[in-house]
């Protein structure tokens, strides 16, 4: 059997071949000084055709996104969703394993972009609430709801603040950014001993 032509194979691939090149765009010189010049030449491929396939910057910020970013937190919503583990046995095991992955993922330079730039493009800050913020901690908020309700926790904090269970993710990534070459951190020791006193503070006595 011939081959596939060339062509026909790399059409299919060019929005992710373009999402990757912006990606690499927004980390290298920011969102705001990104052109989508750079990213068609980064690509290889004309600036035309990134506009049939992405009409404006802020639709390439959005492939970006639901690139690296979604699959991962539909993934673990999925899990939350499904899991037959207890809450404390799922946040130690795949919530923990989940936040120890994050800081090794293109997340911690999207953290960086919306950081700095984020104040300045509302519009961006505002669909990431909605796409990624807010259903991530809604799923942790389920989780947690499910732990107080079949008496694994008392009710605490984190019932109203699940963000606390995913605060030393943004953390690590902001420090890695900021300080790694003066103070490397252990990440996933950091994650360990959160989660630990997270847990010891909110479990119900026997």
């Amino acid at each position: 059997m011939a081959a596939e032509p060339k062509y026909q194979r790399r059409k299919e691939d060019r929005p992710q071949e373009i999402a990757d090149a912006a990606f690499s765009e927004f980390a290298k010189k920011g969102y705001s000084a990104t052109r989508i010049d750079d990213v068609a030449k980064r690509a290889g491929v004309s600036k035309g055709l990134t506009y049939l396939y992405y009409k404006t910057k802020e639709d390439l910020f959005k492939a970006v996104i639901r690139s690296f970013v979604s699959p991962r937190l539909d993934a673990l919503i999925e899990m939350i969703e499904t899991t037959e583990l207890s809450a404390e046995a799922f946040l130690r095991g795949p919530f923990l394993e989940f936040a120890k992955s994050v800081p090794h993922t293109p997340a911690r330079m999207l953290v960086r972009l919306l950081v700095a730039e984020g104040p300045k493009h509302p519009d961006l800050i505002a669909w990431y609430w909605e796409n990624v913020v807010s259903r991530g901690l809604g799923a942790i908020r389920s989780i947690i709801e499910k732990g107080v309700e079949n008496g694994e926790f008392r009710e605490s904090a984190l019932d109203d603040f699940p963000h606390l269970l995913i605060s030393p993710v943004i953390f690590s990534m902001l420090w890695k950014q900021l300080f790694e070459d003066h103070a490397p951190m252990d990440t996933d020791a950091f994650f360990d001993g959160h989660i630990d006193l997270l847990l010891n503070g909110i479990r119900k006595p026997s």
